[in-house]
C-alpha cells in the first residue's frame, strides 16, 4: 500500500550533489562495501588481482550483509555534510551486526589504522583487515568497542536510540545519527525510546537524528513496520513527536540525490530549531525530525542464489553465499559480486584508497569514528565532590540514634548536582522522591520538555533529574551519558532493577573488552542505588521483594564489579562518595530509606568502608568474656589463642539490626559466650584475592571469621551467594547463612523477616544450634526465642503492626573506652 501524497512531507525537488559529486560519493560507498564483503568472506586476495580461488576464502562465514549497505550510504552522506557544515556528529548503529560495515568506514576514514597501526593502508593492511574480522583472535562481528567511533555494540537489540539521547545530552553543539533497525523497532525498549525527545532540551543538548532503517526483514520473517501502510507508519512516527522524511528507492544515484536533499533539509530544520530555542524565540516542544529510509535489504548483493531471490529478502541477512567449497557456482558469484563494485577505481596498486575517494572524509576529529567523544574517558573531568563530613549524622552512641539513609544522602547529591551543572544526572523511574532523595530537588528540577501545568511542581527544561516510568530508558540514557564521558547514578527500586539486566550484562562486557584496548580511556562507572529494597516493602508486599540482582551482577567479570551494603546513613555518604570517584566498574550499592539505626561516626565509617569488612568490638563481647568460660573447648585455660565461641557476621542494614538485636540476647541471656560480631559492606572482599581484586587475603580473611568457630551470617539477599563467595575459604563448612527464602507479603516490616528466619530471634536459635556444647545448656532460652516469634506474629496479627518493644529497639551498651574507630585502627 501507498499513501496518499497528502500525508508525506513536500517532496525535495532540487537534487543537490554534482555529478561529480555523486560519482565520488558513490565510489566511496561502493569502497565500503566492498571492504565489507572482503571482511566476511576473504582470507587473501584482497584486490582481486588474480581469480578468486578458495584458498582465499575463510573456513568459517560469518558476519551479516543485508544491513550493511545502507549503514554505508549513511554514513558517506553524513561525512558530506560534515564537511560542508563543520559538524561535530558520531553515529549509533542499532543493527549492530552490521559491524563489517563501520569498520570498512573507519578504515576508509583512516582512523582504523590510527589505532591499529599493524593494518595499514595498503594491500597487506587490507588482506589483515579481511582477515581479522569474525576470526579467531581477530575482532566481533558486531560494532564492538573495537571499533572506533563506537559506543553501541548492538548485538543485544533495542538500545540504540537511548543510548544516542544519552550521548546528546549536555553535549550542545553534537548530532547523534541514530539508525535503527525495522527490526529492532519491534522491540519494547525502542517502542519506548521514541518519548526521549520529551527531554532533549534544544538549549543544552544537542541534537539526535533518528534514521528508521525500513529494508523489510529481520532474520526470517518480514518487519512490522515495513509491512503496515506508509500512512500508518508516518501517522506513528508523528504521533511520537517527529516530522517524519521519507527517502525510498533502490537505483543508487536517485537514492543518493533523494537523500542527500533530505539530509540538507532536516539538518537545515536542527539548526533552526536550536537556534530559536538558545535565541529565546521559541516556547512549544519542537517537533524534530526524522528519517525513514527504505532501500533493499542485501542491496548491491546477489540477486539470486540457488535460483532463489536473495537481495530485497531475509535470505540476504547473513551470507548470501554460503558452502563456497561445495558449490563453485557460489565461488564463482562471489568474484561476481565482488568485482562488482570495481575496487580497481577505488584503490590504487598497492591498496591505498585513491586520493580523490580519501578525501571525502571529514579531517581529526570531526570524523565520526574519531569524535572523542566516542571515546568518553578522553573528554572525561572528574566530578567536584562535596567532602562527605559536611552531611554526617552524629552517632554519639552505636544504635541508639535514627536517619533516613538515603535522605542524608539527598542532601550530598544536591550539592553534588549544584558543583556539576552539565556533567552529573541523577536517573530514576519517577522515584526519586519516594527513594527519599527529594533534597536534590533544591538544586535542580526533573527534565520535561513536554507539556507543564500550573499543578505540576519541579519540572523544568533543564533539570539534572531524568525521571520515566521506564527503567530500560533510564539505563541506556545513563550508558550514553557515561560513554560520552559524563557521570551519573540510577536510583531504583530493588526489585524491579532487574528490568535492565540484559543490559547490565551487554555494558558490564562493554566495560571488560574496553579495559583491554589501550586506545580506550577509561570512563566514569555505572553506579546504582537501589533502595525500597527487599526488608522493607513489607506495604507492597511479595511482588517488590526481591533481591536478586546482586547474584545477577556477580556473574560478571570481577575487574568490573563491586557490591556495597551500607548499614547506616555515614557508611553509605562513604560508599556513594568512593564510586562517584571510580573508573571503568560498575558499581552497586544497596541502602534503606526507612528510619533506621545509626551505628558509626563519619570517620569510623569511612574507615570501615576503606576496609570493606571489619570486627565491631563495640558490638561483640570478646574482650569481656574470661577464658575457659566459654561452652567450647577451644577457650579453656592456657590454651592459645583465645577465640570468639561464635561470629555473627552481617551484611545490609536490616540483616545488621537483626544481628545486633541477637547479640544483645545474646549478652543477656548467655553472657558466658564469647561473641565477635562483623560487619561487611563491601560484599566481593568475601571472596579470595585470587578471585577478585576486593577479596581478603586468606590470613585476613581466617583472623576475622577464624578457621574453626561457627558462623551465623545475616545476609541482605539469597543465602547460596554467600556460601558461593565464601566457598574456597578454610572455615567455609562453619558458614551458616540467613537471608531471603522468596517469602513475602503485604505484612509488618518484621514479620517480613521472621517469615525468611531472619529476625533476631531466629539467629540466637541458630547460634544455641551450631555453638559445640551450648545445646543442651541452653535449651530453655532455645525454646523461649520460639515462643517469642510466635507472640510477636501474635502481636502483628492483633494489633496491625510489630510490637514497640520490637520496632522502637536501641543498642543498650555504651561503648568501651576502647572506641569502635580505635578497635579498627588495631584489627
Amino acid at each position: 500500500m501507498t499513501t496518499p501524497k497528502t500525508t508525506l512531507p513536500p517532496p525535495v525537488a532540487r537534487a543537490p550533489l554534482s555529478e561529480e559529486e555523486l560519482d565520488r560519493l558513490d565510489a566511496w560507498w561502493r569502497a565500503a562495501n566492498y571492504l565489507s564483503v572482503g571482511q566476511i568472506y576473504l582470507l587473501d586476495n584482497p584486490l582481486l588481482k588474480e581469480p578468486l580461488a578458495l584458498e582465499h576464502i575463510k573456513p568459517r562465514l560469518l558476519g551479516h550483509w543485508g544491513t550493511t549497505p545502507g549503514l554505508n550510504l549513511i554514513y558517506a552522506h553524513l561525512n558530506r555534510v560534515i564537511k560542508a557544515r563543520a559538524l561535530n556528529a558520531m553515529y549509533v548503529t542499532g543493527p549492530g551486526h552490521g559491524g563489517p560495515g563501520l569498520v570498512a568506514c573507519a578504515y576508509l576514514d583512516g582512523t582504523y589504522s590510527e589505532v591499529y597501526p599493524d593494518i595499514g593502508r595498503d594491500a597487506d593492511g587490507l588482506r589483515r583487515l579481511f582477515r581479522q574480522f569474525s576470526f579467531p583472535g581477530g575482532i566481533p562481528s558486531h560494532v564492538a568497542p573495537e571499533t572506533p567511533g563506537s559506543i553501541h555494540e548492538g548485538g543485544e537489540l533495542g538500545y540504540s536510540l537511548m543510548h544516542a539521547y544519552g550521548a546528546a545530552f549536555d553535549n550542545p553543539d553534537l548530532l547523534v545519527a541514530c539508525v535503527i533497525g525495522d527490526g529492532e523497532a519491534e522491540t519494547g525498549p525502542l517502542a519506548a525510546s521514541w518519548h526521549s525527545n520529551k527531554f532533549l532540551d534544544p538549549v543544552h543538548d544537542g541534537a539526535v537524528l533518528p534514521i528508521l532503517h525500513l529494508n523489510g526483514y529481520k532474520i526470517a520473517n518480514p518487519t512490522v513496520l515495513a509491512r503496515i501502510p506508509e500512512e500508518e507508519l508516518m501517522s506513528l512516527l508523528r504521533g511520537y513527536g517527529h516530522e517524519p522524511y521519507l527517502v525510498s528507492g533502490s537505483d543508487p544515484a536517485q537514492v543518493h540525490q533523494q537523500f542527500a536533499a533530505v539530509l540538507d533539509e532536516v539538518l537545515e530544520n536542527i539548526s533552526d530549531i536550536q537556534d530559536q530555542a538558545r535565541g529565546g524565540t521559541a516556547t512549544d516542544r519542537p517537533r524534530w525530525p526524522l528519517i525513514v529510509l527504505r532501500t533493499p535489504k542485501g542491496w548491491t548483493g546477489p540477486a539470486e542464489v540457488d535460483g532463489l531471490p536473495t537481495e530485497n529478502t531475509w535470505r540476504s541477512h547473513q551470507v548470501p553465499l554460503a558452502g563456497l567449497r561445495e558449490n563453485p557456482q557460489h565461488l564463482r558469484q562471489l568474484e561476481e559480486w565482488l568485482r562488482s563494485y570495481r575496487p580497481e577505481e577505488l584503490f590504487d596498486a598497492d591498496g591505498a584508497l585513491v586520493p580523490e575517494l580519501a578525501q571525502l572524509a571529514p579531517a581529526g576529529a570531526r570524523r565520526m569514528s574519531a569524535n572523542p567523544v566516542t571515546n568518553g574517558g578522553t573528554v572525561l573531568e572528574p566530578l567536584r565532590l562535596p567532602d562527605v563530613r559536611d552531611y554526617a549524622v552524629d552517632v554519639l552512641s552505636p544504635g541508639t540514634t535514627v536517619h533516613e539513609a538515603t535522605r542524608v544522602l539527598g542532601t550530598w547529591l544536591r550539592d553534588v548536582i549544584r558543583n556539576n551543572p552539565r556533567t552529573f544526572r541523577l536517573m530514576g523511574p519517577d522515584e526519586t522522591a519516594s527513594n527519599r532523595l527529594s533534597a536534590v530537588f533544591e538544586a535542580t528540577d526533573r527534565v520535561w520538555e513536554a507539556q507543564m501545568l500550573p499543578t505540576d511542581e519541579g519540572l523544568g527544561r533543564s533539570g539534572r533529574v531524568m525521571e520515566v516510568l521506564s527503567e530500560h530508558l533510564c539505563q541506556g540514557w545513563l550508558e550514553g551519558y557515561l560513554l560520552t564521558g559524563r557521570h551519573g547514578l540510577f536510583s531504583c527500586y530493588e526489585a524491579f532493577i532487574h528490568i535492565v539486566d540484559s543490559m547490565v550484562n551487554q555494558h558490564a562486557k562493554w566495560l571488560k573488552v574496553a579495559g583491554e584496548i589501550p586506545w580506550r580511556r577509561p570512563i566514569a562507572s555505572l553506579n546504582y542505588l537501589l533502595t525500597s529494597h527487599v526488608w522493607r516493602q513489607d506495604h507492597n508486599g511479595f511482588s517488590h521483594q526481591d533481591p536478586g540482582f546482586i547474584d545477577h551482577l556477580v556473574n560478571k567479570k570481577a575487574e568490573i564489579v563491586r557490591v556495597y551494603l551500607p548499614p547506616d546513613a555515614n557508611t553509605l555518604l562513604s560508599v556513594a562518595d568512593h564510586c562517584l570517584r571510580s573508573r571503568d566498574y560498575i558499581n552497586l550499592i544497596v541502602a534503606g530509606k526507612q528510619p533506621a539505626l545509626s551505628y558509626l561516626s563519619v570517620d569510623e565509617a569511612a574507615l570501615h568502608c576503606r576496609r570493606g569488612v571489619g570486627i565491631w568490638e563495640w558490638a561483640g563481647n570478646e574482650a569481656s568474656t574470661s577464658p575457659g568460660t566459654a561452652p567450647s573447648a577451644g577457650n579453656q585455660p592456657g590454651s592459645a589463642p583465645v577465640l570468639p565461641d561464635v561470629v555473627m557476621a552481617c551484611a545490609g542494614d536490616i540483616p545488621t539490626l537483626e544481628t545486633l538485636a541477637a547479640v544483645d540476647l545474646l549478652r543477656q541471656h548467655l553472657p558466658q559466650l564469647s561473641v565477635r560480631v562483623v560487619n561487611v559492606v563491601d560484599l566481593m572482599r568475601l571472596q579470595p584475592a585470587s578471585q577478585h581484586p576486593h577479596g581478603l587475603p586468606e590470613a585476613e580473611f581466617d583472623a576475622i571469621f577464624t578457621t574453626s568457630r561457627p558462623v551465623v551470617f545475616a545476609y541482605h539477599g539469597y543465602p547460596s551467594l554467600i556460601h558461593r563467595l565464601t566457598y574456597r575459604r578454610s572455615n567455609h563448612g562453619n558458614f551458616h547463612v540467613r537471608g531471603f527464602q522468596e517469602e513475602g507479603t503485604t505484612t509488618t516490616p518484621f514479620d517480613v523477616v521472621m517469615l525468611n528466619d531472619l529476625d533476631r530471634f531466629h539467629l540466637v536459635i541458630d547460634v544455641i544450634d551450631r555453638v559445640p556444647g551450648l545445646a543442651e545448656a541452653a535449651a530453655p532460652l532455645r525454646q523461649r526465642m520460639v515462643e517469642e516469634r510466635l507472640r510477636a506474629r501474635a502481636y502483628t496479627r492483633a494489633h496491625g503492626e510489630d510490637d514497640p518493644r520490637i520496632s522502637n529497639w536501641r543498642w543498650p551498651y555504651a561503648p568501651a573506652s576502647s572506641s569502635a574507630l580505635s578497635a579498627e585502627r588495631d584489627n
